[in-house]
This record gives structure tokens, C-alpha cells and sequence, in this order.
């Protein structure tokens, strides 16, 4: 009986240890690793553009004549601007008397103001005569105010003057 079962504890431990054995073959590796950090930046300066729709008077027939258009500015989010609008290409114009140039270089007066009341004149010096915003990231409509000033009868014919805005940041 003693050999019988020393005989059966060895073929006990004997399938015992193949299954230890085979159980160890089916456990999957453990793999090692490492890590490691980088930091990612970037440096955003300030930027703005504009962009401007045409101002057209229509017929002139001697009465005031008052119309607007659109100024587009689009600056970085906090970023300080001023827009300017200059004295146009008219000899002798300037901020403050504007004119545009027609037939025989007859002139046709007219003003740009910053707002409906046309009590404030839109020129180009920073901090005096231009619109003052700050950036959101996203465009910002600014209105330009046109008047054409009545009694004026130069030469028939088209007239023209061409501004230039600009913005400073």
C-alpha cells in the first residue's frame, strides 16, 4: 500500500508540475517602459487686418448727401488698434476737407466722420481723429459716415477719390 501510494503521489506531482509548466508557458510577458515629457509652445504676436467696402454718393444734384459704409477689422483677442483714414489723392486735400477729383480736376467736397451726428471727424492721427478698439479675434465692424456738403455745382461728370485706412496696433 505504500508503494501504491508513493506511485500515485509522484503521478500526482508529476501532472502537477506539467500543469505548473504549462500554465507558465501560456502567461504572457510582462513588457518594460519608459516615459519621458516634452513641452510643445508657440509664440503668438499681434496682428490685425482690415478690409473696407467702396462709399458711393450716388447722384449729386446740389443737396447734402449722406450715406455709409464698412470698415472690417479683425485683430489677435486683447490687442489694442487704432483706425485711420487719410486726406485721399485730391491735390490739397485733408483729413478734415476731403475732396474728390473730377472732370478738368474740378473738385467735389465732402466729409468722413466716425459717427451719425457727423460730429467727429475721422482723420489718421493716432490718439486725436481715429477709432480706438481692441481686438477679440474675431472682425469688428466699424461704420464710416459720409456727407456730401449741399451748393456745391462744379462740373458735371464723375468724380472720384480713393482713402486709405489703416490700422495700427
Amino acid at each position: 500500500m505504500l508503494k501504491s501510494r508513493s506511485t500515485a503521489l509522484r503521478s500526482l506531482l508529476g501532472g502537477s508540475i506539467a500543469v505548473i509548466i504549462m500554465a507558465e508557458a501560456f502567461v504572457p510577458a510582462v513588457a518594460s517602459t519608459a516615459t519621458t515629457t516634452f513641452n510643445v509652445t508657440a509664440t503668438v504676436q499681434a496682428t490685425c487686418l482690415i478690409s473696407a467696402s467702396n462709399l458711393g454718393f450716388g447722384t449729386y444734384t446740389g443737396s447734402a448727401i449722406a450715406t455709409t459704409t464698412t470698415l472690417s477689422v479683425t485683430c489677435t483677442n486683447g490687442t489694442t488698434y487704432n483706425v485711420g483714414l487719410n486726406a485721399g489723392t485730391a491735390t490739397g486735400a485733408t483729413v478734415s476737407a476731403r475732396a474728390m477729383t473730377g472732370p478738368g480736376g474740378a473738385i467735389l467736397d465732402y466729409a468722413l466722420y466716425q459717427d451719425s451726428g457727423h460730429s467727429t471727424n475721422w482723420g489718421n492721427t493716432v490718439g486725436t481723429d481715429t477709432k480706438a478698439g481692441t481686438g477679440n479675434g474675431s472682425a469688428q465692424s466699424l461704420t464710416v459716415y459720409g456727407n456730401l456738403t449741399a451748393n456745391q455745382y462744379p462740373t458735371p461728370g464723375s468724380y472720384s477719390d480713393t482713402i486709405t485706412a489703416t490700422v495700427t496696433y
